[in-house]
């Protein structure tokens, strides 16, 4: 009688965690159906997984940044999308530079094919046919976004970072849009190819294809949690920045060095940033100016539900934002498929109703 009692009392306090657990249900016993009947195979199962893991490191890693200026500066940076884009153009413009100069000139190289430049496939930019240009690409990233946050804060966020939050908010909004702008001035707003796919080699692990950028993708996201986990778990900088996240007066009253730290969270925000944005032109081929204000809100998804302030809860938001985004294509086909994103916010949402403060609420900063 115990348990029925138990489920009774389930049943009656909190009737949507009922509803959702028999909606997992049945589509966890439809996707079995799925596979055993063979109206999807494993391959094609595997791929879907595949697909949201590149998509989720990508978010997950942009969504460290913001995580760490919320948990740390108390704000949530809506310029941060920009940031993703100024790291993609920056990245590319230096990528298609190395691997044409010498046979186009330096400025349609630099304007990433604006105007009369080259094409992507007369460039024949990636990982394989020119692994030098992809790697220094992707170092320009990360550098320059963090000199635009660094200089960012220096002239916007510094002089007004006694103000409140929602001040602080309203500015990093003005500052998206200025960013934004400016590579439009600078570059185009049209949405351009950019990577030749037609040359980046795939490879067949148990009927899931895998290509060469997508690996680069998961090799260099991985690498870069690893290294964000260390340096806050391992050195006397990241207690210091987990010591802030938790209480900044009691930091400052300790000898915790301020700026420093915040200095240090801008440099870690802006490059993860700049490498997200590098990395996902990488994988889809496109860029566009307004590549990381689209990217935001599903970034701001991943952080939400991970847990706002939490390093690891951001990283894990990411990765079940990706992989809800396109597991959901298992079910929306055709004209339905483009309720796939939606579907990963109905999941963010469907989390809060149960756990408002996230699945790593609580944990501060990592």
């Amino acid at each position: 009688m115990e348990p029925y009692a138990r489920g009774r009392r389930l049943l009656r306090e909190q009737p949507g965690l009922v509803v959702v657990a028999v909606v997992a249900s049945l589509l966890g016993g439809d996707l079995l159906a799925k596979l055993l009947g063979g109206g999807l195979t494993p391959a094609r199962f595997g791929g879907f997984v595949w697909d949201g893991l590149v998509i989720g490191l990508v978010i997950g890693l942009a969504g460290i940044g913001l995580s760490l200026t919320y948990s740390i500066l108390g704000f949530a940076n809506f310029a941060h999308g920009d940031y993703i884009s100024w790291g993609a153009f920056s990245g590319w413009a230096v990528a298609y530079l190395l691997a044409g100069i010498d046979r186009y000139a330096a400025g349609g190289l630099l304007l990433i094919g604006a105007g009369d430049g080259p094409a992507p496939g007369d460039v024949g930019v990636s990982i394989t046919n020119t692994p030098l240009s992809i790697v220094a690409g992707l170092v320009v990233a990360v550098g320059f976004t963090i000199a635009v946050s660094l200089l960012v804060d220096r002239l916007v966020y510094r002089p007004i970072r006694e103000a409140d939050g929602i001040t602080l908010l309203i500015a990093s909004i003005g500052v998206a849009f200025a960013l934004r702008y400016l590579i439009v001035f600078f570059f185009y707003s049209s949405r351009e190819g950019v990577t030749d796919l037609s040359r980046v080699p795939s490879y067949s692990l148990g009927g899931v294809v895998i290509d060469a950028h997508e690996l680069t993708i998961v090799v260099v996201g991985l690498l870069l949690m690893i290294g964000v986990h260390l340096l806050l778990q391992r050195t006397k900088l990241g207690k210091a920045m987990r010591a802030m996240a938790d209480n900044r007066d009691l930091a400052q009253v300790t000898g915790i060095p301020v700026e420093g730290v915040i200095r240090t969270t801008w440099i870690l925000g802006g490059g993860l940033a700049g490498a997200a944005g590098y990395l996902v032109v990488l994988t889809q081929g496109t860029i566009s100016y307004d590549l990381g204000w689209l990217l935001l809100l599903l970034i701001f998804a991943a952080v939400i539900m991970g847990g706002i302030g939490s390093v690891y809860g951001a990283i894990v938001g990411g990765l079940v934002i990706g992989l809800a985004s396109r597991l959901s294509l298992i079910w929306l086909t055709g004209d339905l498929s483009s309720f796939a994103e939606p579907v990963a916010f109905g999941l963010m949402i469907f989390v809060l109703l149960f756990r408002p403060e996230g699945i790593f609420g609580g944990v501060s900063t990592a």
